[in-house]
């Protein structure tokens, strides 16, 4: 289902590693606001509620479902999508995981992280995912993809062609390397036509300063919204039209060649 008209919100804060109920009290008071200002969809940053926190990373998995139940309760109460990852446990693995809470309060999917980034050793701590996943919401089928699958065009793109129009990103992408997480995140929404809506975490952590610019592109690649390095929301609107407009003017996916990709 095309992605209807709405508003949608990059939700970025500095994630408190293994703080939970830090980290749950900013997202209450952000989503407050997000509420205000008529939000449809609140896109979460990676690992929102505990971080990167390693060590103690089963214990987190543990406490995620009583964590997910509050988010269900939120977006039924605000009357909004809700979208980021937590760390999830199924028998002796632990998956990092986005979760979909749909406006009425159920939970409309989730999504493993496929691609795991072992610059940081990921791979160490986390199983990956198998499979993309396109969500059914009340808004419309979302594509989901987490930090690192933001480097794999491939993932997006197959994302699209099983129908998503608009696809969902939560990260914690490192100031560092931000100038390319601007440009692959309007990369993806151009050469795919679809709106991106990308959030990624702000602060310091240790060593690593995370460089926020969480960022709303539209599908002929305008930047709708982008965020500083502070922690706060940004708004963009989705219109479906503007997505059959540059379809329209560049009909690039249906002149695609599949048969001559074939490695």
């Amino acid at each position: 289902m095309i992605i209807r008209k709405c508003k949608a919100a990059a939700v970025q804060w500095d994630v408190k590693v293994g703080n939970t109920e830090a980290n749950l009290a900013a997202l209450r008071e952000l989503l407050g606001i997000a509420k205000a200002n008529d939000t449809d969809l609140a896109v979460l940053p990676e690992m929102w509620s505990c971080g990167f926190d390693n060590a103690h990373l089963a214990d987190h998995a543990r406490n995620t479902p009583e964590i997910l139940a509050e988010i269900l309760e939120l977006a039924k109460n605000h009357g909004m999508v809700i979208a980021g990852s937590m760390p999830e446990s199924e028998g002796k693995e632990i998956y990092n995981t986005m979760y979909v809470a749909d406006r009425n309060g159920n939970l409309a999917g989730s999504y493993r992280k496929i691609h795991l980034f072992s610059v940081t050793g990921e791979e160490k701590y986390f199983a990956p995912g198998r499979s993309p996943v396109i969500c059914r919401t009340s808004l419309g089928d979302l594509g989901l993809m987490i930090c690192y699958d933001l480097r794999f065009p491939e993932l997006c793109r197959t994302l699209v062609l099983k129908g998503a129009t608009a696809v969902i990103v939560s990260a914690q992408w490192p100031k560092v390397r931000i100038h390319r997480w601007d440009i692959l995140a309007q990369a993806r929404a151009i050469e795919n036509q679809i709106y991106l809506i990308a959030c990624n975490r702000c602060g310091k952590e240790n060593s690593t300063i995370f460089g926020g610019h969480s960022l709303i592109v539209d599908p002929m690649g305008e930047v709708l919204a982008m965020a500083g390095e502070e922690t706060c929301l940004r708004y963009g609107e989705i219109d479906p039209d503007r997505i059959a407009e540059a379809r329209k003017i560049m009909p690039s996916l249906k002149e695609r060649m599949p048969e001559a990709y074939e490695i």
